[in-house]
């Protein structure tokens, strides 16, 4: 309240004081400074100086899919190249059908195929490999099922006669001794 000015009608009118100059610099900061020219607002916007996760996330995407896609290229020219080999082949015979060139070719052909196994091998070898792995597996399980059969067996069998009771309703202490001296004899072995 110290510091307030008195109200005056006549200055209320005036704004070219230095109190006026004093409120233009205060509203501009509060404001943020001036303005920025059209040029620095169009460069600010433009610019992609920013991290931004899930741009650099959908980039290496991009990159990896690019990756995969070449590869699976090469591999499509590798497989090509030996079909283009015996369509030259196939062309040589048709112009010049001497008998060294066609003996030369079918030398050639067998080679390629002993060389090369077939797609139907590689595929009868997989499958082969997988059925034998699987007939493990299930001799594995069935010996594992009946390991656990026997198990549950032996268990039923030692706890009925753990349950038994006489006419007068108390449990039979022959069995729960014999399972002591069982299980003590068990331990000694160990």
């Amino acid at each position: 309240m110290k510091n307030r000015k008195p109200k005056d009608e006549q200055n209320r009118g005036k704004t070219n004081g230095p109190d006026s100059i004093k409120m233009k610099s205060k509203n501009k900061k509060r404001l943020g400074g001036g303005g920025l020219s059209l040029e620095a607002f169009a460069n600010a916007k433009s610019k992609g100086d920013f991290y931004n996760p899930a741009l650099i996330k959908k980039q290496k995407e991009f990159y990896k899919n690019a990756k995969y896609v070449k590869k699976y290229k090469k591999l499509l020219k590798q497989q090509s190249e030996p079909h283009d080999i015996s369509s030259a082949i196939r062309s040589l015979e048709d112009e010049n059908e001497t008998e060294d060139r066609s003996m030369m070719s079918k030398n050639n052909k067998n080679r390629k195929n002993h060389s090369i196994p077939s797609l139907k091998q590689m595929y009868e070898k997989k499958h082969e490999k997988q059925e034998k792995e699987r007939i493990e597996m299930e001799a594995v399980i069935q010996a594992k099922k009946e390991e656990r059969e026997k198990a549950e067996a032996r268990r039923k069998a030692v706890r009925d006669k753990m349950f038994r009771k006489t006419r007068a309703g108390q449990p039979v202490m022959k069995y729960r001794i014999e399972h002591l001296l069982e299980t003590i004899q068990n331990s000694a072995k160990n």
